[in-house]
């Protein structure tokens, strides 16, 4: 197959035939336009009818015309015909041969087929004045929504064309089964009878396809409907056939999902109070049948225009209808699980966002947020996302304020780059503290600051409520008795420590501690009174050995304070190995004071490159050209 055969403008045949009959092949097609949509064609070729009897048109030419001529939602959509290469070609909506698909059909779904088979019988009998002449398995079609759709009419008359002659020449072509044993066709036509042909074929057919259910199977009244099948609409005496019309009435066809079905297919006849009770109720009942036959059997007139635009339906069903169901926090209010919605609704919902109209597309962007997790990446890139971004460019504000809200919902799906495009940067930082991690920063600095040595101090801090007193700046110098409380090892395992002792004594530090009784007497004028202004420091020479205070255990944090240093003392004191680490203070600079009238003192410091040669580098002297301010300071107070 190919398109050079094609008059449909973008038309593709598959290669594989759906079907073959005497007269036609059925095959699949496809359009290719702004939207892909699916077709059935029928190819009749010359070879396949020349034995027909019914001469020129061909029987598909003939049904070809019929198709186009009786409309009706229960027969098989006309959608072209055209003649190319000796050849004739029929298009169709999408459809496959019950025949087919029966196996896979459930007792509603069957149940509804026939109802909607019957309906177009009737439609041709009492509206169309024609009879079909050829009801049987093989004149039914599904379409890929689940609808049963009435074909096969190629044999159907009107009744004004009915003559005895015309039904002799397409008997050898009509379902013999379907034909009654006793069937006098000129009788009927002087009875005006001619719908029991059609009454009789209907029988049989309902026979066939309800032959393997049971009344257990969830149609009610199913053995009743069967036997009057049998017994009435198969009666050999024509006369005593019930009317097709009186069928309906039938309590096989009055089941509350056909009525359901049935008032959706005629809401524009119904009243606005009927309409709102109707709908009130709809969703309870819709909870009561299988999702599968509610989605494929009524999805596409719960998603009609007519059904969406009805505001008791948008309140009381819709949301139902749209918001798939969730298996961890659904509470059985919405009707259809995501797989089923992906399946049978989705691709419904694709083809509503291309209908430019303000009232579906702001009803369909309210609802976004509840399906759009239920398409795929692909279909929202290249269905919906280019329908969405026509949307922001409207003149109308609310359609443009939904758009934009639903564009977000696609964002965490597709990215922002997909959405908005353009190049894109980090230009926003996150600037909110880590309080976790301050708080272990800053107890990190009390830790730091407690540990002096290699040993832990054994403080008791309650982390919750940590106060330390402000410590003194170190730039008028600390008291020399606040040093006395610096931590130190007891053994010697400092290596460069034990290689400068080594070198003056050749003993360890620890060896070198005076007596306990000699630090206490040292001790006790300090004690005595500890208000009094402590003695200068002796500054320490190459030839002393220092002197060393014991390691102290703090049992409080707040013995850290120089507040309460003074009163803390230390009952045995130990060596100080930080003694020797005070700093030397070396002269960076000379400080020239000018000469001002007044007595001179100490600090007329006169400085000169001699006073600088005769620096003795070994230890601190009294030169006060040597001296920095700090230490003249220092011996001022002495």
């Amino acid at each position: 197959m190919g398109n050079e055969r094609s008059a449909l403008r973008g038309l593709e045949i598959e290669d594989k035939a759906v079907e073959v009959t005497d007269y036609w092949m059925h095959y699949d097609a496809c359009v290719h336009d702004s939207s892909t949509q699916r077709l059935s064609v029928f190819i009749s070729e010359p070879s396949l009818h020349f034995t027909a009897t019914f001469g020129r048109p061909s029987p598909l030419e003939r049904a070809a015309k019929n198709f186009m001529l009786h409309r009706h939602p229960c027969i098989l959509k006309y959608i072209s015909s055209w003649r190319k290469g000796g050849k004739f070609f029929l298009a169709t909506e999408e459809a496959r041969p019950l025949i087919q698909v029966i196996e896979k059909q459930s007792i509603l779904q069957i149940c509804i087929g026939l109802h909607s088979i019957l309906r177009a019988l009737v439609f041709l009998h009492e509206t169309a004045l024609a009879s079909h002449n050829n009801v049987c398995s093989s004149s039914i079609y599904v379409t890929a929504e689940g609808y049963w759709k009435l074909g096969g009419l190629e044999c159907l008359c009107k009744f004004a064309d009915a003559t005895p002659t015309y039904y002799q020449r397409i008997k050898s072509y009509r379902y013999e089964k379907a034909i009654s044993p006793s069937e006098d066709v000129a009788d009927l036509i002087k009875a005006a009878n001619l719908t029991a042909i059609d009454s009789y074929a209907f029988g049989v057919l309902a026979e066939d396809v309800l032959k393997t259910l049971q009344d257990t199977d969830g149609a009610p009244n199913l053995l009743e409907f069967r036997e009057f099948c049998k017994k009435n609409l198969q009666n050999p005496d024509a006369c005593l056939r019930s009317g097709l019309l009186n069928v309906l009435q039938h309590s096989f066809f009055t089941h509350e999902f056909i009525r359901i079905h049935a008032f959706l297919e005629e809401l524009p006849l119904k009243t606005d109070v009927e309409r709102e009770e109707f709908f009130t109720k709809l969703r309870q009942q819709l909870q009561m049948y299988p999702e599968a036959v509610v989605a494929e059997q009524l999805g596409r007139v719960l998603l009609s225009r007519i059904v969406l635009l009805d505001s008791t339906a948008q309140v009381k069903l819709l949301p139902f209808i749209f918001k798939p169901k969730d298996e961890k926090n659904d509470l059985g209010t919405s009707l259809f699980t995501v797989p089923t919605f992906k399946s049978i609704l989705a691709p419904r919902i694709l083809q509503m966002f291309c209908i430019r109209d303000v009232s579906i597309r702001l009803l369909l962007l309210s609802h976004f947020n509840s399906f759009v997790h239920v398409f795929e990446a692909d279909e929202l890139k290249n269905h919906i996302l280019p329908e969405l971004l026509v949307g922001i460019k409207d003149t109308n504000d609310d359609l443009v304020s939904a758009t934009l809200r639903a564009l977000a919902d696609i964002v965490p799906i597709l990215g922002a780059a997909t959405v908005i495009g353009g190049n894109r940067g980090k230009l926003f930082t996150d600037g909110r503290p880590n309080k976790k991690m301050a708080r272990n920063k800053d107890l990190d600095v009390i830790r730091k600051a407690l540990t002096f040595t290699q040993e832990p101090v054994f403080v008791n801090i309650d982390e919750s409520n940590v106060h330390l007193a402000e410590r003194p700046s170190p730039d008028g110098g600390e008291d020399k008795r606040e040093k006395e409380f610096s931590f130190a090892e007891e053994e010697c395992t400092w290596s460069d420590w034990e290689t400068q002792e080594s070198a003056g004594s050749g003993r360890c530090p620890a060896e070198e501690a005076p007596p306990d009784n000699v630090q206490a007497e040292a001790q006790e004028p300090r004690d005595a009174d500890s208000s009094s202004t402590p003695p200068p420091p002796e500054l320490p020479s190459s030839a002393e050995k220092p002197r060393y205070t014991k390691k102290l255990v703090i049992s409080d944090i707040t013995e850290l304070d120089i507040k309460h240093s003074k009163a803390i003392r230390s009952p045995r004191e130990e060596i100080d190995f930080f003694t020797d680490m005070e700093p030397v203070i070396r002269k960076t600079q000379v400080l020239h004071v000018p000469e001002v009238h007044s007595p001179k003192s100490m600090f007329d410091v006169k400085a000169s490159g001699a006073a600088l040669e005769e620096h003795d580098v070994n230890g601190w002297g009294e030169d006060l050209s040597d001296l920095s301010i700090d230490d003249a300071y220092e011996l001022a107070e002495q």
